[in-house]
């Protein structure tokens, strides 16, 4: 049996244009999850990244594998009222360009969280190739002490 899952927007602060993830696939929160980005010609950084040429920014793909590491942080569970703050990346890798038209699946592992602090890993595939994975580091804060 399938179970629908929340969209990302119910799962995430971040919206357009810095909401970088378009579906969520599964979440099991506390776990993991898996996440999509369609990249379309129409984003609109590819008007300025390497307009001959577009591929997108590895910033970017970086900020997608963090959203989906926020949403197996939380995932809409025990998190309300908290945000998963990016603190540092680890081993981050780019294995080949992002291109329009490709759709980017992202797969989010929590590996270790110790009070408001944690470790997940990531990976962006398009296809079956791995494009992109890192070791992302959070902290979980309360929202208002961003103010």
């Amino acid at each position: 049996m399938k179970v629908s899952t929340p969209a990302p927007w119910e799962l995430l602060p971040h919206r357009y244009p810095f909401l970088m993830v378009d579906r969520v696939l599964e979440v099991e929160p506390g776990r993991k999850a898996v996440a999509l980005k369609n990249v379309s010609m129409n984003e609109p950084f590819f008007q300025g990244h390497f307009p001959g040429t577009p591929i997108m920014p590895g910033v970017l793909i970086l900020e997608a594998m963090a959203q989906t590491c926020a949403v197996a942080l939380g995932g809409g569970g025990d998190s309300a009222g908290r945000l998963g703050v990016l603190t540092g990346v680890d081993q981050l890798r780019f294995r080949r360009p992002v291109r329009p038209g490709d759709q980017l699946v992202l797969e989010a592992e929590l590996l270790r969280k110790k009070g408001p602090m944690g470790k997940c890993r990531v990976r962006a595939m398009v296809g079956d190739a791995v494009v992109a994975e890192a070791i992302i580091l959070f902290a979980e804060v309360e929202a208002d002490q961003l103010l």
